[in-house]
């Protein structure tokens, strides 16, 4: 609590600051010179869900066997504070908070995600900043902007390192970025952050299982690359658009890394010495959104394919907010309540396709149908693992309310004699999301 009232407090006086300086509020902003080149901005973004869940085998809360449970959380939280302070000068800001629901610890707080600036060496074409950011590499969707997913989540998958080296996401680091032409680019060093540090950090080294290693890291560096061939899109912030519900014409192709020398161990077939080894992913994926028809409507499409090499069948499961705390089943592979195997060694897929219906279908609103599947081939799996998500968005107001009916279905995987996964079967869970935007 002490530090949210030292970073509360730290926003109101510059906020305060700034007002005394600005000359207009206009289109959202509070501009620092007469022309509006220089300005200050101020975004929140609120996601509530109510779920219900079938949870995997052997789930519990807090000691007590659960098979289902309904619950209400609060899946994000943001608030941007980020300014042109200059021709060539730009800071960005964000706190937040992350999967708050029932269990969780109570005045958890916010925390920052992001804390940087940056200089405009030549301005549009090449940027130079550090500090907490979300410049990464890999794909599109390492970095989405939270307030225009398509459905009710991005594909996490794609923050690959997602808080056992990085601040969910977020990585201590400097960059360049640009464009040049139709050319968008991003480069990151990135310093990660200690694996001992994260929640899921386990000591415990194998000959067969690799695992993020707790010797100090070397230097990790990450790269993405697109050539956007029609609407150009912002590279202002690193958040890529999810869909832009017809407002733009886009069609990218984009390839992206991230590489880490030494940043995986495992024990030697002797017990005693352990062996590196590097850590390396590539990604390659296209994205098109584009108004179609006269009323409104609109497409909105992407595809990634992934080579993830964390070492030996390194497997590491996912659970969106989960709504159990615990497990009695240590065959089960996914662990408790809605955890599935989102991340490992091997290859992914992924699609993701909606489409806007026409304006003013319901009163002034209308309806976007999605579908999404992650389809990977994990080395620790003898099957593929497929995580489906699919629903139906009310658009009140575009991305500034609005109103989705989701269900996610996914595969449940028992170890075998080989301490492999095997599907056992499928459970699912239904969510509502309502989201406000001010943007």
């Amino acid at each position: 609590m002490k530090s949210l009232k030292i970073t509360l407090n730290g926003l109101i006086f510059i906020t305060l600051s700034i007002f005394a300086q600005a000359q207009v509020l206009k289109d959202g902003k509070l501009t620092l010179n007469e022309d509006g080149s220089h300005y200050v901005k101020f975004t929140m973004v609120n996601q509530a869900w109510l779920r219900n869940t079938t949870l995997n085998e052997g789930s519990t809360i807090f000691g007590y066997a659960k098979n289902n449970r309904w619950d209400i959380g609060i899946r994000r939280f943001r608030i941007q504070f980020y300014g042109q302070l200059t021709d060539r000068v730009f800071i960005y800001s964000q706190i937040g908070e992350n999967n708050f629901n029932g269990i969780s610890d109570r005045k958890f707080g916010f925390f920052i995600h992001d804390a940087l600036g940056e200089f405009a060496i030549v301005k549009n074409k090449l940027s130079l900043g550090g500090g907490l950011a979300a410049w990464s590499g890999l794909a599109r969707f390492a970095s989405p902007s939270v307030g225009s997913i398509l459905g009710v989540d991005a594909p996490l998958y794609q923050q690959s390192t997602n808080d056992i080296t990085d601040q969910f996401l977020r990585k201590l680091s400097v960059y360049a970025k640009g464009k040049l032409g139709k050319f968008d680019y991003r480069i990151a060093l990135a310093d990660p952050m200690a694996f001992q540090k994260a929640a899921s950090y386990s000591g415990v080294l194998s000959t067969e299982i690799a695992n993020f290693s707790s010797k100090p890291p070397k230097f990790q560096w990450n790269g993405y690359f697109q050539w956007q061939f029609f609407d150009q899109e912002s590279n202002l912030t690193p958040y890529m658009t999810g869909t832009y519900l017809g407002k733009k014409k886009v069609f990218n192709i984009g390839a992206g890394f991230v590489y880490q020398p030494d940043a995986m161990w495992t024990l030697a077939a002797n017990k005693v010495d352990t062996v590196e080894t590097n850590m390396v992913q590539l990604a390659l994926d296209a994205y098109y959104d584009a108004p179609i028809g006269t009323n409104g409507q609109a497409i909105s499409a992407y595809a990634s394919v992934g080579y993830f090499d964390y070492g030996k069948n390194y497997l590491r499961n996912l659970a969106v907010m989960n709504p159990a705390n615990g497990s009695t089943r240590r065959d089960v592979i996914n662990g408790s309540g809605n955890g599935f195997p989102a991340y490992g060694t091997g290859n992914v897929i992924y699609t993701q396709i909606g489409y806007k219906l026409k304006d003013n279908l319901v009163g002034k609103t209308t309806l976007l149908p999605y579908v999404s599947l992650q389809h990977a081939n994990y080395e620790r799996l003898n099957q593929g693992m497929d995580f489906w998500d699919l629903g139906l968005v009310w658009l009140l107001s575009g991305h500034n309310s609005k109103l989705t009916l989701a269900y996610q279905d996914r595969p449940v995987f028992l170890t075998d004699g080989n301490n492999k996964g095997e599907i056992n079967n499928r459970k699912g869970s239904f969510i509502i999301q309502y989201q406000a935007f001010f943007n």
